[in-house]
């Protein structure tokens, strides 16, 4: 489920993911093969060449070091990729909670009854708010779920009934569900709008966006401190996310030429990414590292950790060249 400018090694290059990472992982599960031009011209085929097992044990895995490597090791320049069967059945849902910590609660809930659900993506009421006036969805302004599920269409009916019990028990709203094409789209589509309907809160000004993973148990807690945070500090920041895989994201809607309100959002996202890591999360489930979390990485693995990420990229890339600054 890429973005709009996504492409395929670009996505393996960040270790993305997207919506349907709860059922079908994330990139790095779902990257066989790697074609990687190293910083010295040579050609590497990184599960070897025209290889594409669905497992191995030969070696170092090599493809997972290049997925998620932010382009500092090497140019990714062909994926070979796994493929999932399309669904007999498909359904879609929106249920909006009396709270937060209700909706993501929800969520937890629905894992661990094991529904095996496809998406569920979170949008705080800030966040649902702002996405139903710039789709003309019509959504209340609550903490809101959008579930799918797939499967047979015998499982599916089971899927559905359990979903709207658990979903029942947290104070949601009954479920109207969408098995139309043309309604699930617009219903994903409007998800997919959600940076464009954040900027849309302060026209003018700056987009951020920041996110943490945490484990599944201990992410109630995490977004509803997260919340209590964004409305101490005054920021304009909804919170939507890849809760079925305890990943949520910060989008900061601020003003870059007001240096005490980026100093808070700076602030912020250092006290986002340390909760995280406080709970046994990491302080980035699919942005990245990049430059400004930089110093989070070295309190996520330590000084060793750290010592041998070093220890890799400069066997790969001596001379620094592959986007010197970045992850290290």
């Amino acid at each position: 489920d890429p973005g709009a400018d996504a492409s395929l090694c670009g996505m393996a290059a960040t270790g993305a993911s997207g919506t349907n990472a709860v059922r079908y992982g994330t990139m790095r599960p779902n990257v066989l093969n790697l074609r990687v031009v190293l910083p010295d011209g040579r050609l590497l085929h990184t599960a070897g060449p025209r290889r594409q097992p669905r497992k191995r044990a030969a070696g170092y895995d090599l493809t997972s070091l290049f997925v998620g490597s932010e382009g500092t090791l090497g140019f990714l320049t062909q994926a070979t990729l796994r493929l999932h069967p399309l669904p007999e059945a498909t359904a879609a849902t929106i249920a909006s909670f009396p709270s937060v910590g209700a909706a993501v609660a929800c969520t937890v809930q629905v894992l661990q009854a094991a529904v095996p659900v496809a998406r569920i993506e979170f949008l705080d009421e800030v966040m649902a708010d702002a996405c139903s006036r710039f789709s003309g969805m019509g959504l209340p302004a609550a903490a809101t779920l959008l579930l799918e599920l797939h499967g047979s269409r015998r499982s599916l009916a089971e899927q559905q009934q359990q979903t709207e019990e658990i979903v029942r028990q947290n104070g949601g709203s009954s479920l109207a569900w969408a098995e139309g094409l043309e309604e699930r789209e617009q219903l994903w589509s409007m998800r997919h709008n959600a940076w464009y309907a954040a900027l849309a809160l302060r026209p003018g000004c700056q987009g951020y966006s920041t996110d943490v993973c945490v484990p599944i148990s201990r992410l109630p807690d995490v977004v509803v401190e997260t919340k209590k945070d964004l409305e101490a500090s005054g920021i304009t920041g909804p919170m939507v996310g890849h809760v079925g895989d305890g990943n949520f994201h910060c989008i900061l809607v601020f003003n870059s030429q007001d240096p005490e309100e980026a100093e808070r959002v700076h602030s912020f996202t250092q006290r986002l990414g340390r909760r995280a890591l406080a709970a046994g999360g990491t302080c980035t489930g699919e942005h990245g590292v990049g430059l400004g979390k930089r110093e989070l990485l070295h309190e996520e693995l330590g000084q060793e950790g750290l010592d041998t990420l070093r220890s890799i990229k400069a066997a790969l890339d001596p001379h620094n060249l592959m986007n010197p600054g970045k992850v290290l």
